[in-house]
């Protein structure tokens, strides 16, 4: 995210700004179809077995919110530290075994 090339002076990456702000919207919209489909379902839908167990054990919504905001904490931690390669990679990650596999159960199946 920032670079310093001499003191004082600060550089921002506009490629490590889109990937975060890419990775936080889908973490979100991970998050809320996960909450539809496990609400929807039941918690069997959710292939995550640690979140599955989460849930159980403190309640759908809480246990997608604290995992959402972890996941989204973390990845604001990689873009600081200016591994925005990483923050991009794992957003394609996301939507392609989280976000689309989701809009398919809800909307297709």
């Amino acid at each position: 995210m920032l670079q310093s090339g001499r003191a004082g002076a600060i550089r921002r990456s506009r490629f490590g700004d889109v990937a975060l702000v890419a990775f936080l919207l889908a973490q979100a919209l991970d998050g809320i179809l996960t909450y539809v489909g496990v609400s929807t379902y039941g918690v069997r839908m959710e292939g995550n077995p640690l979140l599955a167990w989460l849930m159980a054990s403190i309640g759908q919504g809480l246990a997608v919110t604290t995992a959402k905001t972890a996941a989204g904490a973390f990845g604001i931690v990689l873009h600081i530290t200016s591994v925005h390669r990483v923050v991009a990679v794992l957003t394609a990650f996301y939507i392609a075994v989280a976000v689309l596999p989701w809009l398919g159960v809800l909307y297709y199946w």
